[in-house]
């Protein structure tokens, strides 16, 4: 059986694709890690460790001991919070994949698992149904330690024949974990204001259309790709992944439906012209074909969701 480690297990995608890893290979077989105190879900499932990704002795010895095979490296600073610590945040994201794709070299790990996102493309990149190999020029800290990422999981993969899996995220909406630092955070953000006080000031603009994805669909194109044959994978750096793409104005005009006095005002702040540098659609056609990449949700589902889950977490 795979011991499969999760580092940053509690945060927006560790914390619930850690229970889904333990719902297919066992609470004792997926080992939880953070720098921080984890939710109480991932503690009560399985073992969970502080454990912090930048110090790779410790990291190793913990591979080591616990005979791991399989790895999701998910820590990161953030698109909205890297602006504010560049070259921390460059450290802690490039120190981070680079501790983890050495010790896959050194041990011969089965396969990692690493998040790129839409950040690694830029200005100059087409913004309509972005292709999966294109003009990549990101303008963020975030988006260069990303696109430095995946250059460096290829090189892994054809240097030492390492099996590093990636996607390229949209935009994650989950009710289970706040907003992080993200710059498409507003569309996290909105339903807990929505359901709070029936109003939201955003800081994109109106018609910031990018893409975005529930979360289930991201855990469930995350552990499909992880499963697929690696003969039918053609990509090594990172897959383009899609979901919906929306902007602020749709999103309200949808919450409208559930919460007629909804209101929404906008404050653009530093986030929107990152956003302006994003894909406003992506094509994945790449993933569909390679590994039937396939979503669940679409806006309207999505925000009955949401909106529900959020109220019941708020006790409204």
């Amino acid at each position: 059986m795979d011991k499969i480690l999760v580092i940053g297990a509690a945060g927006q995608i560790g914390s619930e694709l850690t229970l889904a890893l333990r719902n297919i290979y066992g609470g004792e077989n997926v080992f939880a890690t953070d720098i921080k105190q984890a939710p109480q879900d991932i503690i009560e499932s399985g073992p969970f460790q502080i454990l912090d990704v930048m110090n790779e002795k410790n990291l190793i010895h913990f591979v080591i001991r616990n005979k791991i095979t399989q790895i999701y490296h998910l820590a990161a600073v953030l698109s909205g919070n890297a602006e504010k610590l560049p070259l921390q945040s460059w450290e802690i994201n490039m120190h981070g994949i680079l501790n983890v794709l050495d010790i896959g070299r050194e041990i011969g790990l089965k396969k990692i698992f690493w998040p790129s996102s839409i950040a690694i493309f830029g200005p100059t990149t087409p913004r309509v149904n972005t292709p999966q190999l294109t003009v990549m020029e990101p303008t963020t800290v975030y988006g260069i330690s990303k696109l430095a990422g995946e250059r460096w999981c290829e090189y892994y993969f054809r240097k030492y024949n390492l099996d590093v899996r990636s996607i390229r995220y949209p935009g994650l909406i989950s009710y289970k974990t706040e907003a992080g630092g993200g710059t498409t955070d507003y569309a996290v953000e909105i339903f807990y204001d929505a359901v709070k006080t029936h109003s939201y000031e955003c800081f994109l603009k109106e018609d910031a259309r990018l893409p975005m994805m529930f979360m289930p669909d991201a855990i469930d194109s995350t552990i499909k790709l992880m499963e697929a044959d690696a003969a039918n994978l053609t990509i090594r750096s990172s897959y383009n992944l899609g979901g919906i793409d929306f902007d602020p104005k749709e999103l309200a005009a949808e919450i409208k439906k559930h919460i007629p006095d909804f209101k929404i005002t906008y404050a653009p702040d530093f986030r929107q012209k990152i956003a302006e540098s994003w894909p406003a659609s992506i094509d994945d056609s790449t993933a569909k074909k390679d590994w039937n990449c396939s979503y669940t949700y679409d806006l309207a589902k999505m925000t009955d969701v949401m909106l529900k889950e959020t109220a019941k977490k708020l006790g409204k």
